[in-house]
């Protein structure tokens, strides 16, 4: 497998299941359940798999879950503010007391148009499909991320929770920071746009181009391909 992504870019990585989709984005932020037998991998020019899965957090790596789980008895915030401070220490800048915190996520709330009732819920404890996704989104904005791998964000949404996180989503890009969203449907692209469309199987990405590729998936499928 062989990817680049460059900074200000959206990629698209689409697949059956079992093509490796999840297990390239585990392997990436250095899931334990997962062991690299050969090849390489960077991330802004520093060997990437040489690092520790919080090293790689750290350095801006980001990584959304397909099915985020509770985490009952700690809040939001205080989870939020917990991982911010941890990326503001390893890079040796100043940690943030709560009340400026609060400051601090107060705009990106209102941006995201997040309630700050979000804040003193338990993480994703209660929460509908839509809020647990909205939450990850969140997160990836709290802690202002390089590279966000998005892992099927848009699964068990409706139409309007897909929407609202596709529109937070877009809210983050910047030229200084990049997208890759894993996903088996074109809906998802069709509010969030990629630059790139890779198809994937067997773990290789057997084709690339752009959002014609979703196109030819979504009438041909995976068929067209092989």
């Amino acid at each position: 497998l062989d990817l680049t992504v460059r900074a200000g870019e959206v990629h698209a990585i689409m697949g059956k299941n079992g093509s490796g989709k999840s297990t390239l984005s585990k392997t990436l932020v250095g899931h334990p359940g997962y062991e690299v037998t050969g090849g390489a991998a960077k991330f802004k020019g520093d060997p990437l798999l040489d690092m520790e899965p919080e090293e790689r957090s750290h350095a801006g790596l980001f990584l959304s879950f397909q099915a985020p789980i509770e985490v009952p008895g700690v809040s939001n915030v205080d989870f939020l503010r917990m991982a911010y401070n941890a990326r503001q220490k390893a890079r040796g800048e100043e940690e943030m007391e709560p009340l400026e915190f609060y400051a601090h996520v107060a705009p990106i709330l209102e941006r995201m148009k997040v309630p700050q009732t979000f804040l003193n819920r338990n993480v994703n404890e209660g929460f509908s499909g839509g809020e647990r996704k909205k939450n990850e989104v969140l997160q990836l904005a709290v802690l202002d991320a390089d590279l966000a791998i998005l892992d099927e964000i848009d699964s068990g949404l409706d139409v309007d929770a897909l929407k609202d996180v596709a529109e937070a989503v877009n809210g983050l890009k910047r030229e200084d920071n990049a997208v890759v969203m894993i996903t088996h449907y074109q809906r998802l692209l069709d509010y969030v746009e990629p630059d790139f469309v890779h198809i994937m199987k067997d773990g290789k990405i057997i084709a690339s181009g752009g959002i014609e590729l979703a196109g030819q998936l979504e009438s041909a499928g995976y068929a067209s391909f092989s």
